[in-house]
C-alpha cells in the first residue's frame, strides 16, 4: 500500500512499516496544506493509506466518501510510538478504502513534581 505520513507522524515509524511504500507529505512538498487539502492532493495523487496524530482529523474534516483510509494515532511521541509498532503496521494492514481507524498508543504515568 502506499501510505502518506502527515506532518505529524514520527518519521522514523516508516522504517517499520517495510511491505508499504511510505512517503512523508515534506517529500512531496505538501507539508504547509491543512489537512482537506491535504486529504484531497493524497486522494488524487493515489495514496491508500494517510498516516497521522491529528486527534481531531475526524471531527475537522468530514470523511464521509473518502476513498483513502486514515489511521489515526492517539499520540506523535516517536518514544512512546515505538513500542507500539505492531499495533500501528497492523492498523495500516487492516486499512480498507474509507476507513478510519484510531489506534491508542498509552502514554506513560506522569512522573510526579517533586523540588530539590
Amino acid at each position: 500500500m502506499r501510505v502518506l505520513f502527515d506532518h505529524s507522524t514520527p518519521a522514523p515509524l516508516r522504517h517499520y512499516l517495510k511491505d508499504h511504500l511510505v512517503t512523508e507529505a515534506v517529500e512531496r512538498g505538501w507539508d504547509e496544506l491543512e489537512n482537506g487539502a491535504l486529504l484531497k492532493e493524497a486522494e488524487a495523487a493515489g495514496f491508500d493509506v494517510f498516516l497521522t496524530a491529528d486527534k481531531n482529523i475526524r471531527y475537522q474534516q468530514n470523511l464521509t466518501g473518502r476513498t483513502i483510509a486514515i489511521v489515526d494515532l492517539s499520540t506523535p511521541r516517536w518514544p512512546v510510538v515505538r513500542n507500539y509498532i505492531e499495533r500501528v503496521a497492523a492498523a495500516v494492514n487492516a486499512a480498507i478504502s474509507g476507513s478510519y481507524i484510531e489506534v491508542d498508543i498509552p502514554l506513560p504515568p506522569k512522573k510526579p513534581f517533586t523540588r530539590s
